[in-house]
């Protein structure tokens, strides 16, 4: 990892009076937080939070999350993924501009952040993610052996088959996953994944650009992508969150519930929420979570 070698700070004022804006550069990209700063501050633990899909750190989940953590002294860092681009907006990722992240760029950004925590002193950290940004978060913690990542919160966590993924792709966009991902496989093996392809449907956008590199990241067979596969490598406890009613990641009780009654992982399952537990879920989750980071306040 390249040391990091530019912090900005910039007051954010429209939140809580603890909130700040907080940029890093660890390498070629400038990468922003939102930072909630509670009474514990820095001693922790602080909960490093990854938003899911092609989304931001101040889309509602993240907000509401930050915001009710806040309320009971813990304080939160929301990263926002680069997906590729300099100092990227908190928004939606706009399909116009060609997709030239990968899926696993998010677990070294989520280790830029966490030593950019531990540069502030903070010896307690709790990572926690949504939807994708779960499986990515799963990702860094069944590789990085950390003493400092105390605990392992998974929202909603990402699931994944090369079979479904085949299915969801000609469901989604009319046309066949296999030639397309041939061809970005083709192109990698030939020294070119920077080389665009499409347009042509590529996770959420209809119509767009992506390298070879990103096609195969997303769409090619790597078994890292499906989190039950990476919850028996981490060390930390890890509390798992799912919702009865989402229609997203659809079955993850059933996929799980081996490793619950192994006590491998903590299983939360929260009657009548969807994927973005909100209104009276999200306090649900957060009280959940704060009885889990802190045993000894339940």
């Amino acid at each position: 990892m390249k040391k990091i070698v530019c912090v900005f700070f910039c007051l954010l004022w429209a939140g809580l009076a603890g909130a700040e804006v907080v940029k890093i550069r660890p390498g070629d990209l400038t990468l922003n937080a939102h930072l909630e700063k509670a009474a514990d501050w820095p001693r922790g633990p602080v909960i490093l939070m990854t938003h899911g899909t092609l989304a931001h750190n101040r889309m509602e989940i993240m907000t509401t999350l930050q915001t009710l953590f806040a309320e009971r002294g813990l304080s939160s860092l929301a990263i926002n993924l680069s997906l590729g681009i300099d100092d990227r907006p908190s928004r939606m990722y706009d399909c116009e501009v060609p997709h030239r992240h990968r899926h696993e760029d998010a677990v070294t950004e989520i280790g830029q952040w966490i030593a950019w925590l531990k540069g502030q002193g903070v010896k307690r950290i709790v990572l926690l993610g949504h939807s994708r940004g779960g499986n990515q978060t799963a990702w860094y913690a069944a590789e990085h052996d950390d003493p400092t990542v105390e605990r392992v919160v998974l929202v909603a966590p990402m699931t994944w088959s090369a079979r479904y993924a085949a299915t969801d792709y000609e469901r989604r966009y009319g046309r066949p996953l296999a030639p397309i991902l041939k061809q970005a496989e083709s192109l990698v093996a030939a020294g070119r994944p920077e080389t665009l392809m499409g347009p042509m449907g590529f996770i959420y956008c209809q119509d767009t650009r992506a390298t070879a590199a990103a096609v195969v990241s997303y769409y090619g067979t790597d078994p890292h992508k499906d989190t039950p596969y990476l919850l028996q490598r981490i060390g930390a406890p890890v509390q798992v969150f799912v919702g009865t009613e989402d229609s997203v990641v659809k079955g993850l009780d059933e996929k799980l519930a081996p490793l619950a009654e192994q006590g491998r992982v903590r299983l939360v399952i929260l009657d009548g929420a969807d994927h973005f537990f909100r209104d009276l879920h999200a306090e649900d989750l957060v009280d959940a979570v704060v009885a889990f980071v802190n045993p000894a306040a339940r």
